[in-house]
């Protein structure tokens, strides 16, 4: 199984260039295989953050297994790259604003192939992108195109939030605003933030699974990632649960982007990190 671990990330009336036309949300629980799962010989890939990463490889089985591995080290604005594991440097933005400055003004780490673009509804994207996700990462792609950068684009389920309320759950809105689907047109790899629902299996693969087709029906070539988390807002995650939501969605995606959040500004509410559940799940799934 291909697992590939990633971090993440609200928008309000859509305004003109904003998200396309909905498409219509795909049954669920979905086609299996569909999503872009990596094929038959493929290398798992697995994005962590500067400090996942330097946690998971404290134990040298998860060390080993990833340097057979494909690893996206995700870094802020600034920050050095630890250079372990044969990790490629992946820069995360919030805002297009912040990306273009970097970009444009060489501020990148050597050796950087991708940016990860994270609007969510929080006080680090404006507004405006907020509102109209979709036409801020067709912005993101004019900025990266030209320097032949892969652009990672992570719309959090939160964004639709900010669009016309439907009724319903809050991943189907989502899934009818087809927010994925037309950000796959522009994107190289799209992350659906899915770990507010990993605690349902069910629920977490139906979501993963149609959002996964909305984004392929988009982009045939587009790498599909979903978001799991260690600690989470709400109740304790437990190992089994995450588990049981990479069995289920793994046919539907090329990996997962694992967040072993931090308790601070960006996520106020979540609980004490887990490294060691990461590692738990990578000495399950890496191989």
């Amino acid at each position: 199984m291909a697992v590939t671990l990633v971090l993440a990330g609200c928008s309000a009336h859509p305004r003109a260039g904003g998200p396309a036309t909905p498409a219509p949300v795909p049954a669920v629980p979905g086609t299996p295989g569909t999503g872009g799962s990596a094929g038959p010989g493929e290398r798992p890939t697995w994005m962590l953050t500067r400090g996942a990463l330097g946690q998971v490889l404290s134990d040298p089985s998860v060390a080993a297994r990833l340097e057979a591995a494909r690893v996206y080290e995700i870094l802020t604005p600034g920050e050095p790259p630890l250079a372990a594991a044969g990790a490629e440097p992946v820069v995360t933005f919030s805002s297009v604003s912040a990306l273009r400055q970097a970009v444009d003004g060489g501020q990148l780490p050597a050796g950087t192939r991708a940016v990860l673009y994270d609007p969510e509804v929080w006080p680090y994207t404006p507004v405006s992108e907020q509102r109209n996700p979709v036409q801020a990462a067709q912005q993101a792609a004019a900025i990266t195109r030209p320097h032949h950068l892969t652009l990672i684009v992570a719309p959090a389920l939160d964004l639709a939030t900010a669009q016309p309320r439907s009724g319903g759950p809050l991943w189907r809105q989502y899934l009818r605003l087809n927010l994925v689907g037309a950000i796959a047109r522009v994107a190289g790899v799209v992350e659906v933030q899915a770990q507010s629902l990993e605690r349902n299996t069910q629920i977490y693969r139906a979501f993963v699974r149609a959002a996964a087709a909305q984004a392929r029906a988009a982009s045939p070539h587009v790498s599909v990632l979903a978001g799991l988390s260690t600690n989470p807002p709400g109740a304790v995650v437990s190992g089994p649960q995450l588990a049981a939501a990479i069995r289920a969605s793994s046919a539907a995606v090329a990996g997962y982007w694992l967040n072993v959040p931090g308790q601070g500004p960006r996520c106020p509410a979540c609980n004490a990190p887990r490294p060691d559940l990461a590692r738990q799940m990578l000495g399950q799934f890496a191989s």
